[in-house]
Parts: C-alpha cells; structure tokens; sequence
C-alpha cells in the first residue's frame, strides 16, 4: 500500500464532475451575482439554479437555502440566529444540545450562554452515542428556543434517530448538524427546522457549506452587511463553490443507498478482523446505528498518535477524530462522554472511508495490527 487515504470524515477530494462544474464560474462567468448587467446576470442565474438543486435533494423550498463559507458558519448562523431572533421575538432564553457535538455547535451554544444569559441543557448520551428522544421531550421548556444535535458523530459514527427527535422537541425549533451524515444518510423528510452542510464532505471544495433554515422561521444574521440572500447571510456569494456544492450533493444522493451497503460491507469485515488480530482494541460507536464508512477505535496500552504515524509509515492515513480539534493533548470530549476513561480516549484512531471504496480493507487489518504491536 502507498498513502491510502482513510481520513475522508476530516475531508474529501474534489470531484473531477464539480470541478467541470465550477470552472466557467472561476473564469469566463465571473460576474458578481449582485450586479445588474449581463455577467452579473450570468452568475445570480447559476447560483438560483444551484440553489434550486440543493433544496430538491433536501426536499424544501430554494428560499429556505443559505450558501455559507463551510459547516462551521452554518451551525453559527443556525444555533445563534434561530435561538437570538427567538429572544428578541418571545423572550426564550433556554437550548439544548448533547456533549458528543462537533466544536462549532458547542461553542456557538457556549456563546449563547457567556454573552446573552441563555441556560443550557446538555443531555446525556449511552456507551454507544445514542441520544434518547426521550430526553430531549423532558428538556423542552417552553422557553426552549433551539435544539441543536448531530444527525450523525463525526468521530464514532453513531446516527441519531432524526424522526424521533423531531417528534420530541415539541415546539422547540430542531437543528441537525448533518455535516457528517450527507451522502450516507436520506436528508429529506427529517422534520428539522434547520440543517447544515459541509462542501468538502461531499466532494466539492473547502470554503462552501449550506444552511438549510426554513423561510418562515425568524432569524437573526450573524453576518451583516449589504443583505443578500433575503439578508440572512450578507457577502457576496461563492457562485463556483454553490455550483460544485449542487453537483456533488446531487451525486452524492444518487450513489447513497448502493455506496452505503457497499462500503459498510467491506467497514463490517475490516471491524471484524481488527478485533479479532488486536486483543486490545475496542470498537467506539453504535455497533449498527453508525455511519457506513466510519471505524473508530481505542487500543488500551498503545497512544494513539504513535499508532497513526506507524500506520502512515506503513502506507494507511487515518487520524486519532475530529481534525479540528488535532493536535491537542486532551482527550476527545466525544469519547469522554459517552464514558470512555480519559487515558483510554487518547488511544483513539479513526478509520473513514470513501464513497467510492470497494474491495478488501484486509491488508489496512494488517497494518493496524502491525502498528499497534510496533509501539
């Protein structure tokens, strides 16, 4: 093996179809969409359609869409601009959310309490992740403004029920963080209020993401300026970066359902022979509720990042979880809570496959057992 690349939860190659895409709008159609002459035309015209494109697969209305620079300033403008403009329209002052969210939603929630006097309700959540809808119909207040959860972990895996909980927030407004979740799992008829999507997940470009916040719910922007798209998110917009984002959304929903039972078939034989080659590995994340392309593991003993670079060395690239927390020494909060001793969480590496895998993950099975016996 040479750099197989097994880290596609931080971040995936750019599709050779959104790059076709995108290319007349990097050169010759590169207009500002806000400008009223026939190149600017050009590109509001490209960025409606892309906006129509996006909201067919998510099954709602174009309005309902916000091109956004990534994952991060989507859950920002979802979690704060729902739960201020609920403030200012009603008084609420109440969120709730679970303590395995990616650092974006926690600190925009962490915002809310510091600078606006918000009280916060962090539910728990099982061994495997798993948040039980039932207690999130007992955290509902009626002051609750927001709930905001991940329709699916970015670093065990682990897929929440969405119907469930939409059936339990009551008249909360539902976020779901389905940044990890696209192209594995159905995104349309989850009864969220808001939705948010990363780019670069799906095989278009870094510095594009979408939030998907239905029209009629009042929302305060995070962003001000000159008031485009119906002023929910002013700049003017990446009309390329909307283009490649439709396109690879679109081909991620086509291939979804056979790329997702192929590749958990080759991720359920690759779990299988690590458990049974390395004695001290344990398998993090829902057993079945998971991801098709996500295995994380904890190797008691051994660290973590001593395991990564043996197994670069060996030919495999793969990350101890969430890239936008490497590099620090702490544990992950993911692991932690879901109880996971803290010296045992820092023993993670996590496996993420692409879209496209087929074949045998036996000899990536060797090279983990290989690596965690060398340290």
């Amino acid at each position: 093996m040479s750099g197989l690349y097994l880290d596609n939860a931080a971040t995936t190659p750019v599709r050779r179809e959104v790059l076709e895409a995108m290319s007349p709008f990097l050169t010759s159609a590169y207009g500002n969409p806000s400008s009223h002459h026939t190149v600017g035309e050009q590109a509001a015209a490209a960025l409606d359609d892309a906006r129509r494109r996006v909201a067919r697969v998510l099954g709602v209305r174009p309005g309902d869409i916000v091109f956004t620079s990534g994952g991060t300033e989507a859950n920002n403008l979802a979690i704060k601009g729902i739960a201020l403009a609920a403030l200012q329209n009603s008084g609420a002052r109440h969120v709730i959310t679970s303590p395995i969210e990616h650092e974006s939603v926690l600190a925009s929630v962490g915002y809310l309490r510091r600078l606006h006097g918000f009280e916060v309700t962090v539910l728990p959540v099982d061994a495997d992740g798993v948040i039980d809808p039932g207690d999130v119909a007992g955290a509902v207040r009626p002051d609750t403004a927001v709930v905001s959860i991940g329709l699916a972990n970015n670093e065990i895996g682990t897929v929440q029920d969405a119907a469930a909980l939409a059936d339990a927030r009551g008249s909360a407004r539902l976020h779901l963080d389905a940044v990890q979740a696209a192209g594995w799992v159905r995104l349309s008829g989850l009864g969220a209020d808001a939705l948010t999507l990363a780019g670069h997940k799906l095989g278009a470009p870094k510095g594009i993401g979408v939030a998907m916040i239905r029209g009629r719910i009042p929302l305060e922007p995070v962003i001000h300026g000159g008031g485009q798209q119906r002023d929910r998110r002013s700049g003017t917009e990446n009309v390329a970066g909307a283009v490649g984002f439709a396109v690879a959304l679109e081909l991620a929903e086509a291939e979804r359902e056979e790329a997702a039972a192929r590749v958990a078939a080759a991720r359920d034989a690759f779990v299988a022979r690590v458990l049974r080659e390395v004695p001290s590995a344990r398998l993090t994340g829902h057993p079945q509720r998971r991801l098709p392309g996500t295995a994380s593991f904890t190797f008691a003993g051994v660290s973590g990042e001593a395991v990564l670079l043996e197994l670069e060395r060996r030919g495999v690239i793969s990350s101890s979880g969430s890239a936008c927390s490497a590099g620090s020494d702490e544990a992950s909060h993911v692991l932690t809570a879901i109880g996971v001793e803290h010296d045992l969480a820092r023993t993670a590496v996590r496996f993420t496959l692409p879209h496209a895998w087929a074949g045998s993950l036996d000899a990536v099975a060797v090279a983990v057992a290989a690596s965690v016996a060398a340290v």
